[in-house]
This record gives C-alpha cells, structure tokens and sequence, in this order.
C-alpha cells in the first residue's frame, strides 16, 4: 500500500489547482459500496493547507491538505449493511462535496480481455438474465477505456455507481455481473463490482510501474517515459529491438537476416491491388491468409526544397501494427484498429530525390493492413503542401507470421498502460478481491506466469493484502486435437495454474467445457459467472495434487473434488504421458480409482503426465458439480 502511495504522489497528474470545493477519488459517488470489514480509507483534493473534514454515517474523521491540495483520511471498518449512509467532505470553503445512498458490502474488480468485456446483452439467456437483474444492493461501476504512460488520478471521463437493472446490466460484464449476482444471492450482503477490461490486451498493460520495472527494466520505463515528451527518440530507441526480432527471425529460416528498411531492393515487390485491407486483395495470398508482416513500399520523389524543413507523413490506420521507416531512420510504432498514423519526420529525414518510405504492417486477427481511404495516405511539407500518397505502393510478404516485439507504449501491450488510466484511479479502495480473465493476447509469450504474479502483487500493494484473486483458466477454442503437440493456449492454462499455486490467496476457474470450437467468445457466461463465485467464496476448485508411480502404473491424485470423480460417458480421456522431449508424449489409458487415477505404464519412459494439453481439448473428467479438471503438467514422481 505505501508503495503505491508513494507512486500516486510522485505522479505529477496528481497536483490539481485546488477546486471550488473539495473532491475524492473518482471511484466515490453517490451509491458507492464500500468494502465491509477494511479501514474505509478516502483520498482527494481541497485546498492547499485546508483543514478537512470527513464525516460518513455517524463517524467523523480530519486531515490537513498538504501544499499541492492532497488529503488522505482512513475511517474504521465496518459490517455489511445495506443501510443507506451519507459521506460528506468539508474544507470549509463553503461548498461541501455530498455524496447519498452508499452501503455497505462486498466490492470485486473484474478485469481482462474481450471475453470479461463480453456483455450480458450477448450470453446465453440474455432475455431472462437481463429481465431479472434488477437489485437495489447489487451496484454497477464501469470504467471507461483509456491508456496513460504514467499513473492518472482520473478516469478519462467522470463514472458513477449505478444499481442494477435491465437499463444498467445489460452492457455490462456478463461473467462479472452474473458472478456478483451469485455472490448477492448467497452472502445476503450488497454487492459492488467494477468491471475494468479492454478487449485484445495483453497482460503487461495492466501491471504496475513497480512490476513493470521488475519484469523490463529501467531501460523500456525509461522509453515509455520518453515517449509522453519526445515520441520521435522514443521510437528510435525502441526500433533497435524491433529489428532485431525481424533480423534474427530469418536468419533462423536461414534468409539471410533480411533488413528491407536499409535495403529496399532486396525484397521483390509487388504492386498494392487496392488500399483496402488484405482480406479484399483478391487473387493474393492475403485475402485468404493474412496473418503475419508484409512489407509495404512508396518512393516519393522531392525537389531540395520540398525536403529541406519538416515535415509529417500520414498513412491512415494500419490492422494491427505498424513500424515504419523512411530513409532507413525508424519514425513511427503504433499499435491500433482505428487511430491514424501522423507521424512528424525531423529535417535531415528526407533529401533530394527519390525517399523510401518502408511499413512493416503486422497482423493477428481477421483483416489486416490498410483500414483507411486512399486519401488518408499523404505527405504534408513544412510549406503547407501536400502530397497524396493514396497511389504507388508496393508489397512484399513477409516471412514471419509470429507478432513483433510491442512498444511500451503500445494501446493494447504497453507496460502499464491500462492500469495507468483504468485501474490507479481506483485509489486506496479496499477489495473482496478480483477477478481476473485474459490470456487469449498471451499465447505463444512465455513468462506469464511471472506477469501473473506481478499482477497480483501490484493490485493487492492498491487494494489491500486480503484481496482474492480469481483466475479464469483459458477454455477451449479452435480445432480439436487428433494427436498430441504443441500448444500455446495449454502453455498459458499451465501458467496460470502454476500462479495460483503459489499464492495463498487464490483459485483457479476452470472452463474447458464451456468454450466454442468456432468462436473465441464463447457465450455461456452463465456457468462461468456461478464457477467464479464459488471460487470468490473459497469453494474448492478441482485441481491436481500428486502424480506418483505405483509398479506398473502412475496413481494421479486431485484436491477440490466434490461428489467424487466422473468419467463422463466412458474411460478417462486427453490424458498424456510424456518422457522428457515433447515428442514423446503420447494419449494414455486410465481409470477411476475411488477419487484418484490410475494410469497404465505403456512401457516407454515417462516423466510427467498432461490432461487437456490442446487449444480445444475434450475433456470427459468431473467431479459431482460438473466442475471440470484444469489443463495442466504433473511431474510424476517415483
């Protein structure tokens, strides 16, 4: 908790000119839930000096401003009630800030990707779901979305409590809110959940400043720092890491480490059919396949005039990533389905002649490539002139289809970048605890599980040592297995299990199950809400314990079984013995043995045992509540 104060005072976003009367932290307005049981600590702005008073209920508490208007006061704990409770702030500048109708209760965070974003309106069973969400003493805050490259004091605009009711849950979370509903349902108790979630980003854009620096460094802090005041040396700093990626990456399919911003020529080109996205280029590879990096070229030829002064390079919005060159000198990253690329080139950039302008477009998801208009594409000369760029291009397909390093101040994987604007304003607030659903933008990236860790770390540090976390383990998407392999949905489930291991203050939610073949967002969030609040509630989750030889056979043993173990219409399935290389592993027999498993030795050498290693595994393993066994890797022990 200090450290995070310690961060909140240092950030410069947080000194206000004092207003007409006093302010809290945005997270408190009229409705607010406050987390029963915890020191009620409350933050905010009045004028510099001021004496304030705070008076919630019947308790009163002071504090004295400091220089630049800032003011904390902590306030005693309190039951659950849903008695309704006034807070009132006074600096004696004759308007005192009045907020009504606050109570008393449980308060969780809901965060992640799109599939925690995932609305009730499109769940399964939206009708009845939203017809009866209407609850009084289940209240609603939604963050909006914005990034910062430093910790804010504000939401980027103003948020409020809201009760719940067809009006107000319908857009909201569908697995926060039917988890909140649940936890309503059973604790008796008010209920608040935040939800705070942006759909596509990785893990890192939700870290602190601290985890960030522990996991990246000063260095890439630094560049993230550099780039609020000066984006130009921001990206030439970071290009060295971006080229080399693309270096060493065809030097591994022994192409010769391949530097097309220096050396334009030596790609083969093509022309550009349309600036369109590469979906809509038929007759090429990219309108069927257009997941990876293609090389996008346009010479632009400039009298000594025209290329003398500065000048800004336009080239509309680029699906998903953009690192482009001109001249060899790197002069823009941006990662974004919708924002424009202007990016300013210095003088010296351009000369006299023929300039190379170089786009390496990276692509993820659906589309890719050129979003814009043609004439969105242009280059605008110190002078005022302007030259359309919307004709003339060339492409060269790529050999990498892996994404590229990301920027940190990237929109969606930037360090800290969400947390910074979606999660620091939150203040010192107490939490029940946080839920936690993402990963999907992960896969393929190791570490996650260290990510995971200082998470958690960098929220219980703002929210309090009793925060829970729940973790949603990935579910299963894409095409079913029909042989044992490699996986990065399964390296990521793995990572994450092994996080909630090792803290003492969390559970794993497993979903394999309940995800669709065809579909990255899958709708059941229904079952999904009820799992995560049995796991909020301490309720066991099933999970692997020991794998142990036995003669001829491996015994697997499980904690948080229910009503026993089920193998749903017939013999254990996805269940894998492994020897050291993953070329090794192979589907193993099984059989139920009064809670625990007994594994057949197949008489090749096996050192650990998978169960769901597959994007989209089928699982057949239960307990009595149809909770499903987690992906994971055992090792097996003699």
């Amino acid at each position: 908790m200090q450290r995070f104060l310690s961060l909140l005072a240092a950030s410069v976003l947080f000194a206000a000119p004092a207003a007409a009367r006093p302010t809290l932290d945005p997270v408190w307005s009229d409705l607010a839930v406050i987390q029963r049981g915890q020191p009620v600590v409350l933050s905010g702005t009045a004028r510099p000096g001021a004496k304030v008073e705070v008076r919630l209920g019947d308790e009163r508490a002071e504090a004295q401003a400091d220089s630049a208007g800032r003011f904390t006061v902590q306030l005693a704990p309190r039951p659950a009630s849903a008695d309704p409770l006034a807070l009132v702030v006074d600096d004696q500048s004759g308007e005192a800030l009045t907020f009504s109708g606050l109570v008393v209760g449980d308060v969780w965070l809901c965060s992640g990707q799109s599939n925690m974003e995932y609305p009730l309106s499109r769940g399964l069973d939206a009708g009845s779901r939203i017809g009866s969400s209407a609850d009084p003493d289940l209240r609603l805050l939604t963050i909006p979305k914005d990034t910062a490259p430093a910790p804010t004091a504000a939401f980027g605009v103003a948020v409020n409590w809201v009760r719940a009711a067809p009006a107000t849950a319908a857009d909201f979370s569908a697995a926060c809110f039917i988890m909140a509903q649940q936890l309503r349902r059973q604790l008796g108790i008010p209920i608040g959940a935040i939800h705070s979630s942006w759909g596509g980003s990785q893990i890192r854009a939700w870290l602190t400043p601290q985890a960030g620096r522990a996991l990246y460094g000063e260095a890439e802090m630094a560049l993230l720092g550099l780039a609020t005041t000066d984006m130009p040396r921001a990206v030439a700093g970071f290009a060295p890491t971006w080229e080399s990626w693309w270096r060493d990456s065809t030097l591994e399919q022994e192409s010769g480490g391949q530097e097309p911003w220096r050396d334009p020529d030596s790609l083969e080109w093509l022309p550009v059919p349309a600036i369109a996205p590469w979906t809509q280029w038929s007759g090429t590879r990219l309108a069927t396949d257009p997941i990876g990096t293609v090389f996008l070229r346009r010479t632009v030829n400039l009298t000594a005039a025209q290329a003398a002064a500065g000048s800004t390079l336009s080239i509309g919005v680029i699906d998903d990533i953009d690192m482009t060159w001109v001249n060899g000198q790197p002069i823009g990253n941006t990662h974004g389905w919708s924002a424009e690329r202007h990016y300013p080139l210095v003088p010296g950039v351009l000369r006299e002649g023929a300039n190379e302008i170089i786009v390496a477009a990276s692509n993820s998801w659906s589309a890719g490539g050129f979003t814009s208009p043609a004439d969105r594409l242009f280059l605008t000369l110190a002078s005022g002139e302007v030259l359309p760029l919307g004709e003339g291009w060339r492409y060269s397909i790529g050999s990498q289809r892996a994404m590229p390093p990301r920027a940190p101040w990237d929109a969606n994987a930037g360090i800290g970048v969400m947390h910074n604007r979606m999660i620091a304003p939150l203040g010192q607030i107490a939490l029940a605890g946080a839920a936690w659903y993402q990963g999907e933008s992960d896969a393929g990236i190791p570490g996650y599980a260290d990510r995971l860790r200082e998470l958690i770390a960098g929220w219980r540090a703002q929210f309090g040592a009793q925060t829970r976390m729940v973790v949603v383990q990935l579910p299963n998407y894409g095409a079913p297995a029909t042989a044992p392999g490699p996986s990065g949905w399964a390296d990521l489930r793995e990572a994450q299990r092994q996080a909630v291991m090792a803290d003492g203050n969390a559970a794993l939610v497993p979903t394999i199950g309940l995800g669709e073949r065809t579909d990255i967002h899958p709708a059941n969030k229904t079952d999904l809400g009820i799992r995560m609040a049995m796991a909020a509630m301490g309720q066991p989750m099933p999970m692997p314990l020991m794998a142990r030889s036995e003669g001829a056979q491996v015994r697997l043993t499980f904690t948080g079984l229910e009503g026993g173990l089920h193998a749903w219409s017939g013999a254990p399935i996805s269940l894998e013995l492994c020897g050291e290389a993953d070329s090794t592993c192979r589907y193993a027999a099984a059989r139920i043995d009064e809670g625990s498993m007994l594994i057949a030795d197949d008489g090749q050498p096996a050192t650990r045992i998978r169960h769901g290693w597959a994007e989209n595994p089928l699982v057949n393993l239960h307990d009595g509540r149809a909770l499903p066994l987690p992906g994971f890797e055992i090792a097996i022990t003699p």
